[in-house]
């Protein structure tokens, strides 16, 4: 008979937090937490640090926020320091990057790698989680953090046949370690989202063919990627503490750049298609940054969304291709914009198909060969590039119970519920970071991750100086929040889109809008004057002072 998690906590390792993660996310808390003479535990499944920049290892991969904004700002000497050699940082840099941190910080030491988190078990007895781990140990902590990410949880796509295919099998987010050549090979790739838009033009250039599976066609602006002169890499350094303030205060989606000061029918159609131009050339997300309401006014959004369908008109020498690659069933940047690198171009490549399966779904994959529409697309390797299950997916991985046993998948089974995306009511001292119901992927991820971070060691240093032993979300904060959320949703365009912002790129996965649209400042503001009213929405508890005075 195992012991009971009381039992096993007073022999097991114990600490004072324990961070499920060692990306941007857990690399930050562990640091900040040391800050704080608190003792962590960092574990990690990789082999390394570097979270979703250490998985996604496929061809092409790159940020799609600048590199000298996707980046640390909590250390002045590491801004100061570290040379990035390109506008849109590619994968093996940003790993680099997440190395040179861990080396800098001395971080490894404390961080467990090839490790999964199993469990984490509340114990109400003695206000401690109880966590086991895929080497079959257990320890104890007051705390978790999950700082599990977004998009760490690759899904695999349920197509009949897939396990039966002859050919290598490869997925986007879980692109093996060594070079992968696709040269003289035929290849099929399935799924045209980010991934698929960054590797597409990459593997057409190797393959002897490229056939893409296409489900949704998308929105995609030219990255303009370019190496980093000196020059800019110094003027970021030297207003650094402009373009950070900025980020975290103003800018919605926490990117520096210019703010619109007008809507996109404020214009004349000539002054209107000249300013899109110019973003069209300058390229990258800011594209979605022209005008105030685009993602508000349906008329406005057309405006941008047309002005995208002609470019790809114009690209795109087949009509009939153009024709099945140009959106037309959402608005623009109602799903996160691609920003690529001669995607569109690709297809006018001899050696290059595109097969559009909302027409013709993929019936069977067979030993050799991808089944469409009656018709058989023979292939020597084949990439899912089917995204993730976002935002909730890793943390549904772990069997978590709260109090009285409950499982935070099963109180999440209609959709997550959270109190500011940072804890869910009956979760005592579980935190998660950049979790649902917070600004997280519709922001530069690395802002929103050190606000949640300072937000939460802050919070921890609070209840240490004031001997409390337990946090979590009241249920009323919680519901008005979730309620929050979608109200301030659907006072915008997103919902119009089966993205994977809502959950729907899951089937069965619950219709939700997980993230928190209102913007990176005001949500910033918010939780700051939640912690400035004694954290108003949170039930903190000194359950051992509570305990003694009634043995007494």
């Amino acid at each position: 008979m195992s012991a009971s998690p009381s039992v096993t906590a007073k022999t097991a390792e114990a600490y004072d937090v324990v961070v499920v993660g060692a990306g941007f996310a857990g690399m930050y808390m562990l640091h900040r937490l040391r800050g704080q003479g608190m003792t962590a535990r960092v574990f990690e499944q990789g082999s390394g640090v570097g979270g979703t920049w250490y998985w996604n290892r496929y061809p092409g991969a790159r940020c799609d926020v600048e590199s000298m904004q996707y980046s640390y700002s909590f250390s002045e000497e590491l801004q100061q320091e570290w040379d990035w050699s390109e506008r849109y940082a590619p994968q093996p840099e940003i790993l680099k990057y997440a190395n040179h941190v861990a080396d800098r910080f001395n971080l490894r030491s404390d961080i467990q790698f090839d490790t999964r988190v199993e469990t984490a078990a509340f114990d109400e007895a003695t206000s401690l989680w109880s966590v086991t781990t895929s080497d079959g140990k257990t320890v104890s902590a007051k705390f978790v953090v999950l700082a599990t990410g977004c998009l760490s949880n690759a899904r695999k796509p349920d197509i009949k046949g897939l396990d039966r295919f002859e050919g290598k099998v490869y997925h986007t987010g879980h692109w093996p370690h060594e070079e992968v050549d696709f040269t003289g090979l035929r290849v099929g790739v399935i799924g045209t989202g980010s991934s698929g838009i960054q590797s597409v033009p990459v593997i057409a250039e190797q393959a002897s063919h490229l056939t893409v599976f296409q489900r949704t066609a998308q929105f995609s602006i030219p990255a303009r990627n370019a190496g980093l002169t000196d020059e800019e890499r110094n003027w970021f350094r030297t207003n650094y503490p402009e373009v950070r303030r900025f980020a975290r205060e103003e800018a919605k989606n926490g990117i520096y750049t210019e703010v619109p000061d007008r809507g996109a029918l404020d214009d004349g159609d000539n002054e209107r298609r000249d300013r899109y131009e110019a973003r069209w050339q300058r390229g990258g997300l800011t594209f979605m940054s022209v005008y105030n309401n685009l993602a508000l006014d349906k008329a406005a959004n057309d405006t941008a969304a047309n002005f995208v369908r002609g470019k790809i008109a114009e690209i795109v020498k087949d009509s009939d291709t153009a024709k099945r690659l140009t959106p037309a069933s959402y608005p623009i940047g109602t799903k996160r914009i691609c920003i690529d690198t001669d995607y569109f171009a690709t297809f006018n490549r001899p050696n290059v198909t595109l097969v559009d399966i909302k027409a013709h779904p993929i019936e069977e994959i067979t030993q050799t060969a991808v089944r469409s529409g009656g018709e058989e697309y023979e292939l020597d390797a084949l990439v899912l590039a089917t995204g993730f299950d976002a935002m909730t997916g890793s943390v549904a991985r772990i069997d978590i119970r709260g109090r009285d046993g409950r499982t935070l998948n099963d109180k999440w089974s209609a959709g997550p519920r959270t109190y500011l995306g940072l804890m869910s009511a009956g979760f005592p001292n579980l935190f998660v970071i950049t979790g649902p119901g917070s600004p997280s992927v519709l922001s530069n991820m690395i802002v929103s991750i050190e606000q949640h971070v300072d937000w939460i060691t802050d919070c921890l240093s609070y209840m240490r100086d004031n001997g409390l032993d337990t946090m979590e979300a009241a249920t009323d904060a919680e519901d008005k929040w979730v309620a929050h959320v979608n109200e301030v949703a659907y006072t915008t365009l997103f919902p119009q889109a089966d993205s994977w912002y809502m959950g729907a790129n899951v089937p069965g996965k619950p219709r939700i809008f997980m993230p928190y649209i209102g913007g990176v400042g005001p949500y910033r503001q918010i939780c700051n004057d939640v912690a400035a009213r004694g954290y108003e929405g949170f039930v903190m508890e000194g359950a051992k002072a509570a305990r003694k005075s009634v043995a007494s």
